[in-house]
């Protein structure tokens, strides 16, 4: 395309993940524990996507491993405190 914007790889992958998640967390998600909440999407270099969801009331390996599949490919999760109550659910994609 002479003279239009050149999308990459990665932005193509991230475009790919987020359409994904968008229609596929859902049916994945029954209790929304994760549907629904604060999500923010990063790039790093490029190379790797976090993407954080925020106010989780709980998560389940069941949740992690159904979101997993829909990411495709490798990814890693952890979840960590937000406050007694929340988690903050982080899942890291490399972009290859």
């Amino acid at each position: 395309m002479p003279g239009g914007v050149k999308v990459t790889p990665a932005e193509r992958r991230l475009a790919a993940i987020k359409a994904s998640l968008a229609t596929g967390l859902e049916k994945v998600d029954p209790y929304h524990r994760l549907h629904g909440r604060p999500v923010r999407y990063q790039l790093t270099a490029g190379q790797t996507l976090e993407i954080t969801f925020r106010d989780v009331p709980s998560i389940g390996d069941a949740e992690v491993g159904a979101v997993k599949r829909l990411l495709g490919g490798r990814s890693f999760c952890s979840v960590s405190p937000q406050s007694r109550e929340r988690l903050i659910v982080r899942f890291v994609v490399p972009l290859e």
